[in-house]
């Protein structure tokens, strides 16, 4: 049965519109708060065949204003740069000791950088950090030469994405505590980062549906008009 809070907040929004993103953002800041600091979230329904392999989105960005939680790294590296991996900032750093810990069981961290030297170990470690989208790769700059890049930018709010075996993607940006503006310019570069991830075997309009919510809330839908155009033209 839905809580008096959660019916008081889908009354503010009509269910079949689709709003622009700065209009969603309003309604969700306007909709009753809990009594906790909720998780934002875009969620994109793409126009693909998740059964083909040619049709694959995922990628990375960097988004404005950071995503509201200080990611926790571990940095798989050794000699000369665990100093490095250090002064930039990382939360753990070292190699067979980490290896062994999460093999145990432990898995204290958000997200796993290492350098190339050590991949060859580290994917051993495939069956349990592959299906939590932990594995360190190449294509998401998290297996690198230059760690000290690869921490900054995730401290600073670079996230990766990629469609579920349902062709969607979610996507935080951010927390209800942002002010609107943060939270719409922080939507606005993940919707653009999702179009220009567009597979070149996709023909037509990439997103079919989009919604915004936070954790307690009921989704917004938002108006996916513009978005593609946007990116075309940032891409001329």
């Amino acid at each position: 049965m839905s809580s008096k809070r959660f019916k008081k907040a889908a009354a503010l929004v009509e269910a079949k519109t689709a709003y622009p993103l700065d209009r969603a953002v309003t309604l969700l800041k306007d909709m009753p708060p809990v009594k906790f600091d909720e998780t934002v979230e875009l969620s994109a329904s793409l126009n693909i065949d998740p059964k083909k392999t040619d049709q694959v989105v995922r990628g990375t960005v960097t988004l404005p204003h950071g995503t509201g939680k200080t990611r926790r790294v571990l940095v798989f590296c050794k000699g000369e740069q665990e100093l490095v991996a250090r002064n930039a900032g990382a939360d753990h750093i070292g190699g067979a000791e980490f290896m062994d810990k999460i093999q145990g069981g432990w898995l204290d961290f958000d997200v796993v950088v290492a350098t190339p030297d050590m991949m060859r170990d580290v994917s051993k470690l495939g069956k349990i950090l592959g299906p939590r989208g932990l594995m360190p790769n190449p294509k998401a700059g998290t297996v690198t030469e230059d760690v000290a890049k690869a921490i900054q930018e995730l401290k600073q709010g670079k996230v990766e994405f990629k469609m579920d075996k349902l062709a969607n993607i979610h996507f935080v940006i951010g927390k209800r505590s942002f002010q609107p503006q943060q939270l719409a310019e922080n939507g606005r570069v993940a919707v653009q980062a999702i179009v220009r991830a567009r597979p070149s075997a996709v023909k037509g309009r990439l997103i079919s549906r989009l919604s915004l919510s936070s954790t307690m809330s009921p989704g917004i839908l938002v108006n996916v008009e513009g978005f593609e155009e946007d990116a075309e033209q940032e891409e001329v």
